[in-house]
């Protein structure tokens, strides 16, 4: 018996991806902290600030995309056909 999910394989592939980049994205906007001590003036630099979010903003998107994707089947450009040609008759 075959289930029909909501999503296509290549869906999840997806979404696997994205996450992988959302987490790395974190990883790289992770670092050590300041203390009441010490100043850590590594936090600003160009990876904490900017290109930690881009990629976290990269990874969002390609998840909303790999939500929207739908697979083009082979039944789906059968039926798709069968449809414009009852629209031209």
């Amino acid at each position: 018996m075959k289930q029909n999910f909501a999503f296509a394989r290549i869906n999840f592939i997806l979404l696997a991806v994205s996450m992988g980049i959302v987490i790395i994205g974190y990883i790289l906007m992770s670092g050590k902290g300041t203390t009441n001590e010490h100043f850590n003036e590594t936090i600003f630099d160009f990876r904490h600030t900017t290109l930690a979010p881009i990629t976290c903003l990269i990874g969002y998107l390609m998840m909303i995309v790999a939500i929207l994707y739908r697979p083009k089947t082979e039944k789906g450009l059968k039926e798709g056909k069968d449809f414009e040609k009852t629209i031209k008759e």
